[in-house]
Formats: C-alpha cells, sequence, structure tokens
C-alpha cells in the first residue's frame, strides 16, 4: 500500500473508489482513523480512535502520506511478530477480541483497502497467493458477521476458480470488474 499512497496527487482526493460511501480522501481518512487502534490492538493496548466517528476528523492533511506510510511500517513490525497473535487484545474498547482475528482483520483491511485505492487511481497491485489465500479464508469464514456489523456489502458472485483476489472482493461485497467512471 506504501507504494500506492506514493502516487496520489492532490486532484486525485476526490476520485471515487469501489467501496462506494468513500472517496479516496474519505478512504484515506478510513486508514489514517483506524491505524493507531490497529497497530495498539498488535501491542495488547487499548488505543482509542482520534474522534468519535471517522466524518468528526478530517486526518488528511499536508503530511498525510507521511503519516500512512509510518503507520503501515508499525502495523506491518507489530504484526510480523507472532505474539501480536496470541491471546486477546483490544481494539480501541474495553471488548477483549480474539487476537488471531484482529490480524487477520489487519491483513484483510490493507489488502481489500489497496485493491480500492488500485484501482481508483489507475495503479496496479498484486499479492502473494499464500497471503490471498489466507486472507480469503478468513474473509469468507467472518464474511456474514462482516455484513451483520455493516463491514461487507451484499456478497458479489464470483466464480470459484476466479483468482483469489476477486473472490476476496466478492466476498467483501466488492464488484472485481470495477472501474471508474470517465472524468
Amino acid at each position: 500500500m506504501s507504494k500506492i499512497i506514493r502516487t496520489v496527487t492532490p486532484d486525485q482526493l476526490t476520485a471515487p473508489t469501489p467501496c462506494a460511501e468513500f472517496d479516496v480522501r474519505a478512504l484515506l481518512n478510513h486508514l489514517l482513523f483506524w491505524g493507531p487502534s490497529l497497530i495498539g490492538a498488535g501491542r495488547k493496548e487499548s488505543v482509542p480512535p482520534p474522534a468519535a466517528a471517522e466524518s468528526d476528523v478530517d486526518l488528511v492533511t499536508a503530511e498525510w502520506a507521511a503519516a500512512l506510510e509510518t503507520q503501515l511500517d508499525e502495523l506491518a513490525t507489530i504484526w510480523r511478530d507472532p505474539a501480536a497473535w496470541e491471546g486477546v487484545t483490544h481494539m480501541g474498547g474495553p471488548t477483549e477480541l480474539p487476537s488471531a482475528m484482529i490480524g487477520g482483520m489487519v491483513v484483510g483491511e490493507l489488502i481489500v483497502h489497496g485493491w480500492d485505492l488500485s484501482r481508483a487511481l489507475g495503479t496496479p497491485v498484486s499479492w502473494d497467493d499464500d497471503l490471498l489465500a489466507d486472507v480469503y479464508a478468513e474473509t469468507a469464514a467472518t464474511a456474514e458477521q462482516g455484513r451483520g456489523m455493516g463491514i461487507y456489502g451484499p456478497e458479489v458472485p464470483v466464480s470459484p476458480d476466479a483468482p483469489l483476489i476477486d473472490r476476496i472482493l466478492g466476498v467483501t461485497g466488492r464488484d472485481p470488474g470495477w472501474q471508474p467512471p470517465a472524468r
């Protein structure tokens, strides 16, 4: 994702993304908003988000790209440690959650939102098949729960032999064939 965010130009911040409720700016704000909580979860610390709701704060300031790259580096470092995946943790609140579930969510978030940004900006992106297989298994297993929480949209039918990224996207409610509207 770091490679993708380095390509964002100011005129692209209003571009639509496959995530219907987010343009590029709102998607970047979403990543910046939740990043500290996801980092805290890997450290087994409860770090509340910076505001009550994402819409209450605009984190896409002049230094947003550097801030997001720093968060991505911290996320990768923390969740690379096997201890981050053990036991329980918190995600910004008092509720204990399985660390492995949160770790899987972190990886899935970065892949799906990386794809969202890639499509919105026309920047190619790819991931390791083993990583995508793990993300697909985790996403498919928690998809109904995610839909119930409003995190995922209705499943988009995708062929069972489609590329793994397409199957992940379909499970999360995204159309793998999404293209930005002509500008």
